[in-house]
């Protein structure tokens, strides 16, 4: 069966987890994705994760999880034989992704007018911290920072606490998605308009911004400022309530839901016939669903509750809901069997997504440091004399045979 980007080739100068994430995206769904690195400076990613032997050995958990189905060429483009590898490349790329400082690629002559005068058929994808303008253009930032800069920082936690950044990072996944979304989008324009490429720009604080929509959306329409409220919501029915042995979050949202909650506790006394009710009465309906939740463990409340169809769940570690048969049900997560490779048996999210026609998937495990760079640079027509000028005029010779020794 042909994935639904089987055929488009991806160029990926990304590193960390935004852009990554965002090629990874359209790897799973069949894209060629080519992951450059430089190969004495290689994606710092690499060296993070859960396991220390493996991060050490440039293939940390941080970096494999969003590296399957990409090859990998070690470039280095501060010099003209990397540069040049790379142009080469761009004239046989669909899409073209990279999420360093504005500026820095057009220093480099690899700016956007530049590659798109080598193919104008190019999406080009810039990825950055602020975007490719405006005052901050030049500034750089990662999930945390951008967190904190946005004010998504400032209402998360509660009234007693520091501010707090979301447990997972958020900002950088969303613009993952963002860019991938937009360079799609980018990619059926071109279809439409006679293969004609364009410059895709996305901002990781425009990205933030829109996951605070709500938010932003109050605060500009009458100045209402959002605060840190904590599991706190507007209506009492959505909340985190103590059972017995732990906690369990429950959202009776709308109007049909609170009723058949409270008809289902035998609290009819305190079914509301609209909002404004709700909002008043929050005090008390919180007080009369403390003293109710907590005389029964939380399982008991999440079978009780989901056969009365009011969505409710009790809090899980990660360990927990992995282990879940909803999560086997779905092609959510992949195993990797390759036999003999360090990463035999490595387990990674595919996608948020299935098709009936096209459904995302993996076929090779994530790549030591240039692995494919012989091969690739032969397919772009480098013979064995240019390729070993080429490698050695990089510095790519020794830096790119230790890490693939290390991992080896």
């Amino acid at each position: 069966m042909t994935k639904a980007l089987a055929g488009l080739r991806v160029i990926d100068t990304t590193h960390v987890l935004a852009g990554p994430f965002a090629s990874y995206q359209m790897a799973v769904l069949g894209a060629e994705v080519i992951k450059i690195e430089d190969p004495s400076d290689p994606d710092q990613a690499r060296l993070q994760g859960s396991d220390r032997a493996l991060s050490n050995a440039g293939m940390g958990t941080a970096f494999m999880s969003q590296a399957s189905n990409k090859k990998a060429v070690a470039l280095n483009l501060k010099v003209e034989g990397g540069r040049e590898a790379l142009k080469r490349l761009i004239e046989t790329a669909d899409v073209f992704v990279e999420n360093y400082r504005p500026g820095a690629f057009e220093k480099l002559g690899l700016g956007y007018e530049d590659m798109w005068a080598l193919n104008p058929r190019l999406i080009y994808c810039s990825i950055s911290a602020f975007g490719s303008t405006g005052p901050r253009r030049e500034q750089t930032g990662y999930d945390s920072v951008l967190q904190a800069f946005s004010g998504m920082m400032a209402m998360t936690g509660d009234q007693d606490s520091d501010p707090l950044k979301c447990g997972a990072p958020v900002v950088d996944y969303a613009t993952g998605t963002t860019a991938a979304y937009a360079i799609t989008a980018a990619l059926l324009q071109r279809e439409r308009n006679g293969g004609k490429g364009q410059f895709v720009d996305v901002s990781m604080l425009d990205v933030a911004l829109m996951l605070c929509s709500p938010s932003v959306t109050g605060y500009l329409w009458n100045g209402s400022h959002p605060k840190a409220k904590g599991n706190r919501f507007p209506f009492a029915t959505i909340g985190l309530y103590q059972a017995s042995d732990a906690d369990l979050m429950i959202a009776a949202s709308n109007l049909e839901q609170q009723r058949r909650l409270w008809i289902a506790l035998g609290r009819e006394d305190l079914i509301k016939i609209n909002n404004d009710q709700r909002l008043d009465g929050h005090a008390e309906e919180e007080r009369a669903l403390r003293q109710i939740i907590v005389t029964m463990p939380a399982e008991y409340w999440e079978s009780f509750f989901r056969e009365r169809r009011i969505p409710a769940a009790r809090v899980r570690h990660l360990k927990e809901a992995l282990a879940d048969p909803q999560i086997a049900a779905r092609p959510v997560l992949h195993k990797h069997v390759a036999p003999g490779s360090p990463v035999d048996g490595l387990v990674v999210p595919v996608a948020g997504f299935t098709m009936s026609d096209s459904a995302p998937g993996l076929t090779f495990p994530p790549q030591e440091v240039g692995a494919q760079t012989e091969d690739l640079l032969r397919e772009l027509g480098f013979d064995s004399a240019a390729l070993e000028k080429l490698l050695a005029e990089n510095g790519a010779s020794l830096a790119y045979s230790q890490m693939k020794a290390a991992v080896e």
